[in-house]
């Protein structure tokens, strides 16, 4: 894209679309620290304590990692689109 034609609004989309691509990335890989590091492989014979502890980590991690998969393919999916929809604009 060429910023230097761009009005306010295409910029401000493309800025937004890319923070969303890149918070999707964080919240992506603060949920598989929470699956590998937090959780991590559970005892043999845990008490019920750490299987409680093992559970709840485990739940924090797989809900993170699927939302921010989502919120990287939504702001992906919404950086191609404005990039089609600039482009075609551009060639009139």
């Amino acid at each position: 894209m060429d910023h230097g034609k761009m009005t306010k609004t295409e910029t401000y989309l493309s800025q937004m679309t890319g923070a969303m691509v890149l918070a999707g990335i964080l919240i992506f890989f603060i949920g598989v620290y929470y699956c590998v590091v937090k959780a991590g492989i559970p005892c043999q014979d845990p008490p019920l304590e750490l299987r409680i502890q093992y559970a709840i980590h485990m739940g924090i991690g797989e809900i993170l990692v699927k939302d921010g998969f989502l919120i990287l393919l939504a702001g992906g999916a919404g950086r191609l689109l404005l990039k089609v929809v600039l482009r075609k604009r551009q060639k009139k």
